[in-house]
């Protein structure tokens, strides 16, 4: 069964940016943290705790209804798939998402989505990220 990331024990996070460091590596070949589709951010402050924005794996995506050029297309499990060939970078897919989970990259003009590989749960040193089964229907959120 596809698995989806979630963010499932953020008050363990002391906010060391490995899950967008190695994301950024892996997936983009660069280590600037803005390569990343997971970002992590405080919630008011350095003394506060962290949120990680994450796709939410939607099964009925916006970002996909929006896109003119059909650059994005459904993933088994839920979330999108960028086809870079199609991609006129219009940023569409950017306001579409609901929780601002779709980052874009102004070297490339395409947009950075997570495709749920799960590389960023498998380095976060306190298990902050969780790749779980993919089950029931996320509409657009």
């Amino acid at each position: 069964m596809p698995k989806i990331l979630q963010p499932k024990e953020m008050r363990k996070c002391l906010g060391c940016f490995s899950c967008m460091s190695v994301c950024s590596v892996i997936n983009h070949n660069n280590h600037s943290l803005i390569k990343s589709a997971i970002k992590v951010r405080t919630t008011g402050g350095m003394s506060s705790s962290f949120v990680a924005i994450v796709c939410l794996g939607c099964n009925e995506p916006a970002c996909m209804e929006v896109c003119p050029s059909h650059a994005l297309e459904k993933r088994s499990g839920g979330g999108v798939i960028l086809k870079e060939e199609k991609c006129i970078g219009c940023r569409k897919c950017e306001k579409a998402c609901v929780v601002h989970a779709v980052n874009f990259d102004e070297e490339t003009r395409k947009p950075i989505i997570c495709h749920h590989c799960g590389v960023c749960s498998r380095f976060c040193p306190h298990d902050c990220l969780l790749m779980v089964e993919a089950r029931g229907t996320l509409d657009n959120a």
